[in-house]
């Protein structure tokens, strides 16, 4: 019994330390970017799948994929412009566009304007969780 209480005792006290926080540790905060927004049509992907017009994909610029290696294929992002937000998933490389400009399929596009605008100036965008 007392042997029993002992443990009780000591794993109250231990277990809180061990669920601090450690000193000097925060979580990241998010990173905007803000670049400029084109579209491009859709095929083979660099992050190694195929899609279409109609899919809420993007291409980020062949810098930031190389600086990553790739890492952030399939991930979720939230584009806005205009008064306007967005939900995408990444899953190519664009060559010709600025580091923290965005290539947008069709259906991403016209969700913020006519594919004849063309460009997009003063996008901004972040990662999100799926």
């Amino acid at each position: 019994m007392k042997l029993t209480l002992f443990i009780c005792a000591f794993f109250s006290f231990i277990l809180p330390l061990l669920a601090a926080p450690v000193p000097g540790t925060e979580l990241e905060k998010r990173v905007t970017h803000k670049g400029r927004g084109t579209w491009f049509t859709p095929g083979l992907g660099n992050c190694g799948g195929t899609n279409n017009s109609n899919d809420h994909i993007v291409a980020m610029s062949k810098a930031f994929y190389d600086a990553n290696n790739g890492g952030n294929c399939y991930q979720f992002l939230e584009i806005s412009w205009g008064g306007k937000t967005v939900k995408a998933q990444m899953v190519d490389s664009c060559p010709g566009c600025g580091e923290n400009d965005l290539d947008m399929s069709p259906a991403v596009f016209k969700e913020f304007a006519s594919l004849d605008k063309g460009v997009l100036s003063g996008i901004s965008w972040h990662f999100i969780a799926k």
